[in-house]
């Protein structure tokens, strides 16, 4: 039986959840989750995970923050001026806003606070801080 190894496409499906059982992202109702072993492409805990599995072999993994999104970074979170924002950006908190980077690139903020003059923008990501809980199914190699 062929099993992974590091530069095979494989097929995931899989459910990713909180270490409280909330889950946060599943391919329920999707196509599975195509990527190259080993090159970078999904979270390095999981991607460490997919050698030797073969095609149907289920299994659980455990990722700490490290391996996932990596811890949370208060710098990441800036106060913005209100009377700096166009006025037609919504004033809610929770929402999800693209900012440019010092480089240009794009990257999604949320926001996390918003007071009579500022609004308080987290480009942390969504699950940095988190250890990760995956069950993943191997659907295909290749």
């Amino acid at each position: 039986m062929t099993q992974v190894k590091d530069g095979d496409t494989v097929r995931i499906h899989y459910t990713g959840t909180l270490t409280d059982g909330s889950v946060f992202d599943s391919s329920d109702g999707r196509d599975p989750l195509e990527f190259t072993v080993g090159s970078g492409q999904i979270i390095p805990g999981l991607d460490k995970a997919m050698p030797g599995m073969a095609v149907g072999d289920k299994k659980r993994v455990e990722i700490g923050m490290m391996q996932a999104y990596g811890p949370r970074h208060a710098d990441r979170e800036i106060e913005v001026p209100l009377e700096q924002l166009p006025p037609d950006i919504p004033r809610e908190v929770g929402i999800t806003l693209a900012m440019r980077g010092e480089d240009g690139q794009e990257m999604p903020v949320q926001v996390v606070d918003v007071t009579e003059t500022h609004m308080k923008l987290d480009a942390n990501h969504r699950l940095a801080g988190q250890d990760l809980i995956f069950d993943i199914e191997l659907v295909a190699i290749g």
